[in-house]
């Protein structure tokens, strides 16, 4: 076996970008993880074998695009307003990678550039979780086709400047992944792999402390294999079998595959579920300290082989706990580069359901707390549920009571609420604690499926300004926005899936619809929000001041039904205001004097009005669901 210092001779021999200060960093984030197991030196020996087999690897094509990135925002090229995503499931969208490939002009027209493609990887055919449940990590399930379709697929992408963005699941495999098959065998070592059991003494321990992820279609923590008489860790699904990082073998295994899929041409890859990846009694089992260390071993190792790739943490958390994510001390901006922002997706449906913008304000301190180097993505909807997980005392300090808040949006948004056009429905109800997720489109939620059906052609419309207007502050506040697919023409809820066996207990799948290519028409609803969409995309992509250099300043607007900010950089400024009630609000002209620089005149990028400021005792109107994107102008 080589020793340490001999495998750090040959890394700078081997010309990868591991100075002895990174061979440092690499060695004592492992240690601080893995000292005490018996195979810390042999384990850490291998991980730099496997870096460096990645960065030999590395094709003279991507190692250029690595260039270009390091030579864009230094190094922080996903910081850009140039970058307009969009979330699909490749299946559903358009049937295979080939079909997709012949798709990227329908990308291009509407003024996308970055690609998530949902899960790809072989999954079992009815115990999937929408591909979450991966059987290889290596193999594109052959209904999508063949590693050989993406890659041919990522050269398209190239040649476009267009961004891909795959799925790693970090934290558990199908039980019909090879590991698991092994371990059901008996073979010890691949048991390891796993959380495995021989009684419920420990999972006693574990399941006092440890939410249910899904309540109501799979209780618990663990379940019981009776071939092997033994209980195995499975937090999402009993198919889902939860993989045990405090083997230093495991943290290898999924690091090759990382590195294997950043050769794949890889320009984000998604952790999914990152907060779930260290376990301990006593603890919620989430966003513990260890997961983030090796979450950062990660990103270190990723810099070092294959430095053109960005992480993204999927971990949807409350403010104070989504900034760990970022890094901490001697990590900050150094563990994920991006993060969703589940906060302010939630909180803008908080709005629309109420009209007031109180709760959004009070959650707004917390969010700037993101270091600069790091972004956001930033989205009305995607493929998963909308929790309401931000903080009590966001809810307290808007005037409101919690429990309340909460069971008003859930009810306005699964049709409890007579008053409410939204049409969604209850996701992963606990009937203990009252907590649930709400499924349902975009658009559905925003009252256009009641609406058409209603042929109530003023709530049709409505529902279209809430859709822009929900669109327009996820593109304007700062991170890459990405679009969910259907929603850039207003797809509302379909319910196919409650016929199918594998699909009808999760009703998320309510919001992930199947695309009709066939159709030769679009109608009008659809063209109307497709183009308005357009719009913003290339508004946002002409604005520099866009690109998310931290440069956000909210601004009191003085009225709760309305939120506005400044983005500025340099002698550059934009004001963004959105009205997010039902009723016409009036904006004091002082909402744009609370800055040093103080404008004259004013140009609308949305509608292409022009307007004076006024004195204070003047006011800016904004109809119902409107907004604004502001400039000044001589």
């Amino acid at each position: 076996m080589v020793s340490r210092k001999a495998s750090s001779a040959q890394s700078l021999d081997m010309g990868i970008n591991m100075d002895e200060h990174c061979y440092q960093i690499l060695s004592n984030l492992h240690q601080s993880i893995y000292a005490n197991h018996p195979d810390a030196i042999s384990t850490f020996d291998t991980l730099l074998s496997i870096v460096e087999k990645a960065s030999a690897e590395r094709s003279l094509q991507l190692k250029k695009k690595d260039r270009n990135k390091q030579n864009t925002l230094d190094g922080k090229w996903f910081l850009s307003n140039q970058l307009c995503g969009m979330s699909l499931y490749v299946d559903r969208f358009c049937g295979n990678l080939s079909n997709l490939r012949n798709k990227l002009s329908y990308f291009e027209e509407l003024g996308v550039n970055f690609l998530h493609l949902m899960p790809l990887f072989e999954s079992p055919e009815t115990e999937s979780d929408g591909g979450y449940a991966v059987s290889d990590f290596k193999k594109i399930n052959p209904k999508f086709g063949t590693i050989e379709d993406l890659q041919a697929l990522q050269q398209k992408l190239v040649k476009k400047e267009m961004y891909l963005m795959l799925d790693i699941v970090l934290n558990h495999t199908s039980d019909k992944h090879r590991w698991a098959e092994l371990a059901k065998a008996g073979d010890k070592k691949y048991q390891d792999y796993f959380y495995f059991f021989d009684d419920r003494k420990i999972p006693d321990e574990l399941e006092k402390t440890m939410p249910e992820i899904f309540p109501e279609s799979s209780p618990g923590n663990f379940t019981y294999l009776p071939e092997l008489d033994k209980w195995v860790m499975t937090v999402f699904h009993n198919y889902q079998w939860d993989l045990n990082f405090r083997n230093p073998n495991v943290f290898n295994e999924m690091l090759e595959v990382i590195l294997f899929y950043a050769n794949l041409g890889v320009d984000v890859l998604r952790i999914d579920a990152p907060a779930f990846i260290w376990k301990q009694v006593g603890t919620t089992s989430q966003n513990l300290d260890e997961a983030h260390i090796l979450l950062r071993l990660i990103k270190q190792c990723v810099l070092t082989a294959t430095p053109g790739m960005a992480l993204l943490g999927e971990a949807i958390v409350s403010p104070s706990e989504i900034m760990k994510y970022f890094g901490e001390e001697d990590f900050i901006a150094r563990e994920c580069d991006i993060a969703y922002n589940a906060t302010q997706m939630a909180l803008g449906w908080d709005a629309i359901a109420t009209g007031d913008a109180a709760v959004m304000m009070a959650a707004q301190e917390s969010l700037l707390k993101k270091p600069f180097g790091t972004t956001w993505l930033t989205y009305t909807r995607c493929h998963d549920d909308i929790g309401l997980g931000y903080d009590d005392e966001m809810i307290l300090t808007a005037g409101f009571n919690p429990y309340e808040h909460r069971s008003f949006i859930k009810d306005y948004y699964s049709q409890k609420y007579s008053a409410s056009w939204a049409k969604g429905a209850l996701f992963s109800v606990n009937q203990e604690t009252g907590d649930a997720r709400i499924s349902g489109t975009l658009a559905s939620l925003c009252g256009l499926e009641k609406a058409i059906e209603l042929k109530n052609e003023n709530e049709i419309e409505k529902s279209i300004e809430k859709i822009i207007l929900l669109q327009a502050i996820s593109f304007f506040i700062g991170g890459i926005p990405m679009l969910f697919y259907g929603d850039e023409k207003g797809y509302t809820n379909q319910y196919e899936f409650l016929k199918d066996n594998g699909k009808s207990y999760d009703n998320r799948w309510m919001h992930r619809p199947t695309i009709n290519w066939d159709i030769t028409e679009v109608s009008m609803i659809e063209e109307e929000i497709f183009s308005l969409t357009k719009k913003l995309i290339q508004i946002r992509k002409n604005i520099s001041v866009v690109a998310d250099l931290k440069n956000l300043t909210w601004i009191d607007s003085d009225n709760k039904h309305a939120v506005g900010f400044i983005r500025a950089w340099e002698d550059d400024r934009i004001y963004c205001l959105f009205n997010f009630s039902e009723h016409a609000v009036d904006i004091s002209w002082k909402f744009f004097k609370k800055n040093n620089l103080v404008p004259k005149y004013l140009t609308d990028h949305w509608s292409s009005q022009s307007f004076t400021v006024g004195s204070d005792t003047e006011f800016l109107r904004m109809l119902p669901y409107q907004f604004y994107i502001l400039e000044p102008t001589k």
